[in-house]
């Protein structure tokens, strides 16, 4: 029985040379076992590979990530986006068409979702999008193009993309640093583009960043704090952050 699930173990390990990650489902499949064996191989003993929000990545500790990838952002803050993901999903409402940006928070806050709830998602990142096909009455629209598999999204390759033709009733952006001298800021500049855009088409800006975001610069800058509609957090940010809010007239949901 041990030697069976080292060999799944091992075929799990051949398998994430080729991706940063592989889903549960996916996993099923390929080694032809039920998602619960591997559930089972992967909790009953310490293994070079962990599941984590739906997904088997390999365990940071054995394969530290030297920059950015979707793999290794998993790993952090994982509590805090918990705890902010019911807030966020409360604000979805039946019939709504929302843009979910790419990121590590987005499918916490999409597993929060109802499950009676219908309404449109439109996404870019591979992440997210296998996060939406587990909601059952929701259309899912996935902008294409070149995939960047650091962070797992696609890129448009010409001068339109699908989010040309939609507009959302709201946009949950993701950032990896909010500051209110510099704005709220991401690691990748090939991010830019869709974020902009949904900001622009959307009716309404989420903001979605846990409590470590906060103070925090990052190279590619996405919009000033101001631009948002609502922030959604897992605690309370400092005070200036509070009164900034309250000043601009921006609900912050903790």
């Amino acid at each position: 029985m041990e030697s069976k699930r080292e060999d799944r173990i091992q075929r799990l390990l051949l398998a994430l040379k080729k991706t940063d990650k592989i889903h549960l489902k996916e996993a099923s499949l390929l080694l032809d076992v039920s998602e619960m064996t591997i559930r089972r191989d992967l909790n009953s003993a310490p293994a070079p590979v962990i599941l984590l929000g739906g997904y088997i990545v390999m365990d940071p500790k054995n394969s530290p990530a030297t920059h950015y990838f979707v793999s290794e952002q998993k790993m952090r803050q994982i509590e805090e986006k918990r705890r902010l993901a019911s807030r966020a999903a409360s604000l979805i409402q039946n019939n709504d068409t929302v843009f979910f940006d790419c990121g590590t928070t987005m499918p916490y806050v999409i597993e929060k979702i109802a499950e009676d709830c219908v309404f449109t998602a439109i996404c870019y990142s591979l992440n997210t999008f296998l996060a939406l096909q587990e909601k059952p009455h929701c259309e899912v629209i996935l902008c294409g193009g070149a995939f960047k598999s650091s962070n797992s999204i696609f890129t448009p390759i010409g001068r339109s993309s699908e989010l040309d033709f939609i507009r959302p009733s709201k946009a949950f952006i993701s950032a990896a640093g909010v500051s209110i001298e510099h704005g709220v800021t991401c690691f990748n500049f090939d991010e830019l583009l869709m974020k902009h855009q949904a900001i622009e088409r959307s009716a309404q800006s989420i903001l979605v960043a846990d409590s470590s975001k906060f103070d925090q610069v990052r190279p590619a800058a996405i919009a000033p704090l101001a631009r948002f509609n609502v922030v959604v957090s897992d605690a309370e940010p400092p005070q200036a952050y509070i009164d900034f809010c309250d000043q601009s007239d921006i609900p912050l949901l903790v």
